[in-house]
């Protein structure tokens, strides 16, 4: 390893530490903390003992564990919150469902589509009708296939109207049979 490479080395340890305290022994056993640096970006504890920036701190004091804080709010109030929080919830997707419901209904009253639920919701289309109006128009022209069909004239099928002008088989068999 040349001196350049271990300059660097060091530089790159000195970076990593950057921000970290660092903690030295002293003579009564008791730790030092500092997270000073000088310029030439040496640590604070090869500096004179005279710093300012120098705290002598027992080992003890500098923990990282926090005591247990008590409970802020007892827990028949947090209850009742969640409790309250529920119901509102509930309201709100129940509120969600009767306004896709409407929408659907609002879209099946037009009579264009043979499927409503071909048109995607939108919120917009619950208080303007103009707009659902334009949904539809756009969905129409996009995908012509899922508009309604209604049959026009007779297409041969449900109860006629008599028509005395028409065959009537029954008739002919009676008058072939003499009576």
């Amino acid at each position: 390893m040349t001196e350049q490479d271990t300059t660097e080395h060091e530089q790159a340890g000195r970076i990593s530490n950057a921000g970290k305290p660092n903690r030295t022994p002293d003579a009564a056993g008791q730790g030092r903390v500092s997270d000073a640096t000088s310029v030439s970006g040496e640590s604070a504890t090869n500096a004179p003992a005279e710093s300012s920036q120098i705290e002598n701190i027992p080992e003890e004091e500098v923990s990282t564990e926090h005591p247990r804080e008590p409970d802020a709010f007892s827990r028949r109030y947090v209850k009742k919150l969640r409790d309250e929080n529920a119901r509102y919830r509930q309201r709100a997707k129940q509120a969600d469902d009767y306004a896709h419901r409407l929408h659907t209904a609002l879209t099946a009253a037009t009579g264009r589509l043979a499927d409503p639920t071909d048109l995607e919701f939108d919120p917009d289309h619950l208080e303007d009708q103009d707009a659902l109006t334009e949904a539809l128009d756009d969905l129409l022209a996009r995908k012509p296939h899922l508009a309604a069909r209604r049959p026009h004239g007779s297409i041969g099928q449900g109860a006629q109207p008599h028509d005395p002008s028409s065959v009537d088989l029954a008739g002919l068999l009676r008058a072939g049979a003499g009576g």
